[in-house]
């Protein structure tokens, strides 16, 4: 073991327990969908709503600079064409300072401590009375999307534990997670998405394109807007009700027949529920090089995803890290 792989696993792989900080994940999970749908409502749409995407930094979640329109009398208006711009803002979880964070381009900005016992509402309702305050009124969907509670997250006051420690182990493994994407797709010659935060599902993910269109498979608004092309994903999150654990994961889209029956390196089980490939966190942490690890299943299901789904050779040969020479 190298003295990197040694610091990884040491400091950038911890235990996440899901059964043992369920409570402070779902308060958290909660306070990203504050952030994604200011992030849906103020943004430029994108293709597979990627407008809608957080990203993970050094110090959290946060949204990209969000444009805001001019004040008209006191109301703001919000989305495309909206209106003259006055800035931008940024909305971010700082999991060290444990601050939910809105900052204005002209250097305003305010905060809301994350402690124990306060809650997702009162969060929810102080971040968007400083959005308020700075940019004036902004259109703003309260209702959760994706999780299995449904109220509204001005209104939650269910969901308020916040237990620091495991926000610092969480951030670690997620900044490792995070690594081993941003590994995968840099070489890749096609469309790709950064690494996403996505806050439905509070996941880590980068999706590749194909270049080819796909059919949706849900007409939905959400599956109908993200999943209009074909693409291969890989990414990580920290379980849920129906995995109780982290781990990484791979998908295709849409999948071929036999997609299912491949053999990828690390072993990785099929999960015919999710519809995914998944290598547990703990089986990576275990081992001698997390990161290469996790890395090396990240390409072995990619590798799987572009010979089945008949992906252009260049393309698929990029993606391996071998892109064309340039000139």
């Amino acid at each position: 073991m190298t003295a990197a792989s040694g610091a990884r696993g040491a400091a950038g792989w911890p235990a996440l327990p899901y059964d043992h900080w369920q409570p402070t994940l779902d308060t958290l999970h909660a306070h990203t969908q504050v952030l994604g749908k200011l992030a849906a409502a103020l943004a430029p749409p994108e293709p597979e709503l990627q407008h809608a995407a957080l990203r993970l930094t050094a110090r959290g979640w946060e949204t990209l600079a969000l444009p805001v329109a001019a004040r008209t009398g006191q109301s703001v208006a919000s989305g495309p064409g909206a209106g003259s711009r006055a800035g931008a803002i940024v909305v971010a979880l700082d999991l060290h300072a444990h601050q939910a964070v809105v900052e204005h381009s002209d250097g305003r900005k305010a905060a809301v401590a994350l402690i124990p016992d306060r809650s997702v509402g009162s969060v929810t309702r102080q971040v968007l009375a400083a959005v308020e305050d700075f940019v004036g009124p902004v259109a703003f969907n309260p209702v959760p999307q994706e999780t299995p509670w449904s109220v509204p997250l001005d209104e939650d006051e269910e969901h308020a534990a916040y237990n620091p420690q495991h926000v610092a182990n969480y951030l670690a493994a997620a900044t490792s997670a995070a690594q081993v994407l941003a590994e995968l797709r840099a070489p890749y010659r096609g469309r790709s998405t950064p690494v996403n935060a996505w806050w439905g599902s509070f996941d880590l993910a980068v999706s590749l394109f194909s270049g080819r269109e796909a059919e949706p498979p849900a007409a939905g608004f959400i599956m109908r807007n993200a999943m209009d092309a074909q693409q291969l994903a890989v990414g990580w999150w920290p379980g849920d009700a129906r995995h109780r654990g982290a781990a990484f994961y791979a998908y295709a889209h849409p999948a071929p027949p036999a997609y299912d029956a491949g053999t990828l390196d690390p072993p990785a089980s099929w999960d015919a529920t999710l519809g995914e490939y998944i290598l547990d966190w703990n089986d990576v942490r275990a081992t001698a090089d997390p990161h290469a690890t996790a890395l090396h299943f990240a390409r072995s299901a990619s590798r799987h995803g572009c010979h089945l789904c008949d992906w252009d050779p260049v393309l698929a040969a990029s993606l391996e890290g071998s892109p064309p020479p340039v000139s």
